[in-house]
């Protein structure tokens, strides 16, 4: 079972600050550090959060979520090993072309550490100040997935949809890891397992308990077999407060997940004790 720290780039007050728990979670022995993304956070909104009972994310405007592109590629000129994850970029409200430049620069100055986990959205704020439609933003999400891919090939991309026109051109660098990046999808609502099935390397799985993901795991290996896809080789990554220890952990890789990822803030009030704690008590052991 690999672990990961979530997320490393909201709330911290300097780069020293978010480069020395990734360097304490790489020492620790944890396999990746991940981001939230949200490029605004609204003072009201409409949208619902579908992810808890409060319908509100949990971040005030005022919190410094730092950039996730940016703050991964810090961590990894100050790393060598510890994997990179974004948990989830909202990809539908940017424009693909560059984020698959991003992506790809960033995989190669990692020398292949980096996975973009990609997620719908549900802000209609945010999308409203991004200047990009909230409708249809599921189609879109598919045509650009597929799209970055033409542009981590190397070759020459053409790709003409209701969303994009391009033709003729390469961007490089591609990235080191190949085919690509790994493209990691985050979410349980609508056709998530679908697009997993047919699009995604992997599923993120908004799941913090093996009775919470258990439920899903049905539909998704459903769409895998209407898809023709091999279940096995879609790599589950769930939330996991870090209570229990290995037996926890356990019960998760019985499941068949792959990967938990730890939130900071259930760590305790010293996230590096934290830290520390749960790679000796834990990841020593795994």
């Amino acid at each position: 079972m690999k672990i990961g720290l979530i997320p490393v780039n909201i709330g911290v007050e300097s780069a020293e600050q978010m480069i020395g728990l990734a360097q304490l979670a790489e020492a620790s022995g944890y396999e990746s550090v991940w981001t939230f993304e949200h490029v605004i956070i609204p003072l009201d909104y409409d949208s619902k959060y579908p992810y808890n009972d409060t319908g509100k994310m949990g971040a005030d405007p005022e919190a410094n979520l730092v950039d996730p592109l940016i703050a991964l590629t810090a961590i990894a000129a100050n790393t060598k090993t510890i994997r990179l994850g974004t948990g989830v970029n909202i990809l539908s409200q940017v424009n693909p072309l560059l984020l698959a430049k991003q992506a790809a620069s960033l995989d190669m100055l990692s020398n292949g550490r980096f996975m973009l986990g990609v997620g719908i959205g549900w802000l209609r704020e945010e999308f409203d100040a991004m200047g990009t439609p909230f409708e249809r933003r599921g189609a879109r999400f598919d045509d650009y997935v597929v799209a970055m891919r033409k542009i981590w090939s190397g070759e020459v991309v053409e790709h003409q949809s209701d969303f994009l026109n391009w033709h003729g051109f390469k961007s490089y660098p591609v990235p080191t890891q190949k085919p690509g990046v790994p493209i990691i999808m985050g979410g349980n609502k609508g056709k998530i397992f679908e697009r997993i099935a047919t699009l995604g390397d992997g599923w993120f799985a908004p799941a913090s308990s093996p009775d919470e993901l258990s439920p899903f795991l049905e539909p998704l290996k459903a769409a895998c077999a209407a898809a023709g896809r091999d279940y096995a080789s879609i790599e589950i990554t769930a939330m996991w407060p870090g209570q229990g220890g290995v037996e926890a952990v356990n019960a998760f890789a019985e499941l068949g997940v792959s990967r938990l990822v730890v939130p900071i803030m259930a760590l305790g009030a010293d996230p590096a004790a934290g830290i520390q704690r749960l790679g000796e008590d834990v990841i020593a052991k795994l």
